[in-house]
């Protein structure tokens, strides 16, 4: 851990990030950015998010469009900020990148979801089998990729977990491929966790006590929520009231996954992994923890609980 503040030191580019997009962005005091590494709770913590800053008025459902995805190359950077610019509600807005990628503004604030790296392996599995051929063309054919192509998706999820478990991308990084590294993301943010705009929410957290992880934020936020505020943010989010309105959540999804929302949806359960990885296949796992997290990062990822600062809540 260091006491400096966090630098930009690698710039992410490939058929899916530019971090260099985050240059266009100018911040607002209250703002409130949501980073993960992937399929760890983003659109999850995004519609809390919603739903704390709109409050019991409507359903947190529309995230798409009121919290857009800086570093994706795939819209127009240009319609991007211009949205943002036009909003006049607190923003609230989703990165996949590490911190060593992304600018640090001291008023800012951010909160880092995390999960189990088992877990993540099969749910972006799902994810990245189900790919649409036309949402495939269109992730490589968008004018500006920078390095390869995203190579189809293996027949297997094992044959998956090997590649993403024991390589990067990026020269620097060294699991995550064919995306961008999962537990260095984590890492990166992990190593500033003393800063006080920087949370730490874990999706077995919220699996276990969504309402008191859904009050945890709202006080890390200063937005003050009624009980009855809470009630209703808590079940419209729970999965089975997200998947009833996948539809709202995940806009035209059939023209990215086979199966539209309802795949992007798919269990959000943990556990999954049990029976899919081998003894051999978990020892990568833990040579890969070894590898890149410190030892406290690697407990937190796996089990969760509570992280405020440096104190276990």
């Amino acid at each position: 851990m260091t006491d400096d503040l966090p630098q930009i030191s690698h710039i992410y580019q490939n058929h899916h990030l530019d971090s260099t997009r985050w240059e266009r962005f100018v911040p607002r005091d209250d703002d409130i950015v949501i980073s993960t590494s992937y399929k760890s709770g983003t659109t999850w913590t995004q519609m809390i998010v919603a739903g704390l800053v709109f409050g019991a008025e409507e359903a947190p459902y529309q995230v798409m469009e009121l919290s857009p995805w800086v570093d994706s190359r795939y819209r127009d950077i240009d319609s991007v900020i211009e949205r943002l610019d036009s909003q006049n509600h607190r923003r609230f807005i989703k990165t996949h990148l590490p911190l060593d990628g992304l600018p640090y503004y001291s008023q800012v604030k951010y909160i880092v979801t995390g999960r189990d790296a088992r877990d993540v392996c099969m749910s972006l599995w799902n994810h990245y089998s189900n790919y649409t051929e036309a949402f495939h063309n269109r992730v490589n054919t968008v004018p500006g990729r920078v390095g390869p192509p995203l190579p189809l998706c293996p027949g297997d999820v094992r044959t998956f977990w090997r590649n993403w478990i024991s390589r990067g991308w990026f020269d620097w990084e060294s699991d995550g491929y064919p995306f961008w590294t999962n537990l260095g993301h984590t890492q990166s943010w992990w190593d500033y966790r003393q800063l006080p705009n920087i949370l730490f929410v874990h999706f077995a957290d919220l699996l276990n006590d969504l309402s008191g992880e859904i009050r945890r934020i709202a006080d890390y936020l200063n937005i003050e929520i009624s009980d009855e505020s809470l009630a209703f943010v808590t079940n419209a989010v729970r999965f089975p009231a997200v998947k009833a309105n996948a539809q709202k959540v995940i806009p035209n999804a059939q023209d990215a996954f086979v199966g539209g929302a309802d795949t992007f949806f798919n269990k959000g359960t943990n556990g999954r992994w049990k029976s899919a990885l081998t003894l051999d296949d978990i020892g990568m796992y833990h040579e890969a923890t070894a590898r890149i997290l410190s030892a406290d990062c690697a407990q937190w990822l796996e089990t969760g609980r509570r992280i405020d600062g440096l104190t276990e809540a």
